[in-house]
């Protein structure tokens, strides 16, 4: 099936990114404006030199704002079996901000943000940029620090749902 361009409405383009499958990360943010943190899929390396990414949130969102206010945000990918942090960072367990990490073991890394233990990696980023495109944000921040995890099978999502990738 094609879609001609002035045809893509919201609906068919979520339809289509359904079929692209993506890492499930928890993007997390703590200081003095506040502690939260978000599912995300929308994360992407942007360089190696200096190591720079990108995480793109809803502009609607309130930790799009505190990211932007404590200047430092930390990237988890989960590992498989993680499906419950997911559903609570995704706020389908009606937990919001701090209460949110009652869930998981945490620790710091360089930044303040909280980081997961059980990650297959984290990286712990300094805001750098925010570009407003449409109805999301991207924020780019460089990597001050990143603790490679225990390894395993990486938690995907596609079609709608979780899946497992081995490693």
């Amino acid at each position: 099936m094609i879609v001609p361009g002035a045809s893509i409405t919201p609906e068919t383009y979520r339809d289509g990114m359904a079929s692209v499958a993506g890492h499930v990360h928890l993007v997390t943010t703590a200081g003095p404006s506040g502690t939260s943190g978000f599912t995300a899929i929308a994360v992407a390396s942007v360089s190696d030199d200096p190591p720079t990414l990108l995480v793109c949130l809803n502009r609607k969102s309130a930790n799009g704002g505190l990211i932007e206010a404590n200047g430092v945000f930390a990237v988890n990918a989960l590992a498989a079996g993680a499906e419950v942090l997911a559903e609570t960072f995704a706020g389908r367990r009606g937990l919001a901000g701090a209460a949110r990490f009652k869930e998981g073991l945490w620790s710091q890394l360089v930044t303040g943000s909280p980081t997961l233990d059980t990650a297959l990696v984290t990286f712990d980023c300094r805001v750098i940029e925010v570009k407003p495109i449409a109805t999301h944000a991207i924020f780019i921040g460089q990597v001050e620090a990143l603790r490679v995890g225990p390894g395993g099978p990486a938690l995907a999502y596609f079609g709608r749902g979780y899946r497992s990738i081995p490693r």
